[in-house]
């Protein structure tokens, strides 16, 4: 163990080479905090860091691909070595896929036609992933003053909206494996809540929103900056937080 296990606060961060989680990584460590970029890629994920510390934080990359048990594994090790603890850790990985299309051209997600080998692919990474994650780190964040777990998740993962015949969601195809999964996420971020309340762990779901990145073809409307605030927001509760929660920018996302 290093000797940065004894004060600084420290964030670990999936799929944080580009997109929302990097910008998430960006503002967490302007703030003071240790950032960790998990990314599958190591180059990549280097590169992040290093693009991180150039900008005055404190960042460094772990080769992590929440599929592969045995780098999530070693990724806890390295977390362990070099720290001690965890104070947060963000769900952020996820994959739509349908690659980098923009959400009504994704023809593959239709529930009548889908390849289930894709909705398997999606629900490993989305869910599957996010258990095996967040069970591997539960270790370091009890040893944490003020634990968070923040799962990324969409507002496409709320029923409510999702089933609203005149809401937001009509123009838009219907999701056989992106949405569903999403909907899992939240219900998984409530169930890990309930178990870890006990412990002073504050697990929440977050929608960041429209948020322009490659998954969507850059066809949102929301920088990454935008769309990085409402998880930052989250990652940084107080002890007297909410958990089991489902929040956006505007506030709660109904179920």
């Amino acid at each position: 163990m290093s000797e940065e296990s004894t004060h600084q606060e420290v964030a670990l961060i999936t799929g944080a080479n580009k997109g929302i989680g990097r910008g998430v990584a960006e503002q967490l460590a302007a703030l003071g905090m240790a950032v960790v970029i998990g990314a599958r890629d190591p180059l990549r994920g280097e590169e992040a860091a290093a693009a991180v510390r150039a900008a005055g934080g404190n960042a460094r990359a772990v080769t992590l691909d929440v599929t592969d048990q045995a780098t999530v594994q070693e990724a806890a090790k390295q977390l362990e070595e070099r720290f001690g603890h965890l104070d947060v850790l963000i769900n952020n990985a996820g994959i739509t896929g349908s690659g980098q299309v923009s959400p009504e051209d994704a023809h593959d997600q239709v529930p009548s036609s889908v390849d289930l080998d894709m909705v398997r692919a999606v629900f490993e990474t989305n869910v599957f992933g996010v258990i095996q994650v967040t069970n591997a780190m539960l270790p370091l964040l009890r040893r944490s003053p003020a634990p968070r777990v923040v799962n990324v998740s969409s507002h496409a993962a709320s029923l409510t909206l999702t089933s609203d015949p005149g809401g937001p969601f009509t123009a838009l195809l219907p999701s056989a494996a992106y949405s569903p999964s999403k909907t899992a996420l939240t219900a998984l971020t409530v169930q890990y809540a309930n178990e870890l309340r006990r412990d002073g762990i504050l697990v929440n779901a977050v929608a960041p929103g429209f948020v322009d990145t490659d998954s969507n073809n850059h066809t949102g409307f929301l920088t990454v900056a935008q769309g990085a605030t409402s998880v930052v927001r989250l990652a940084m509760l107080g002890t007297d937080g909410p958990t089991g929660g489902f929040f956006s920018e505007e506030g709660q996302v109904p179920w």
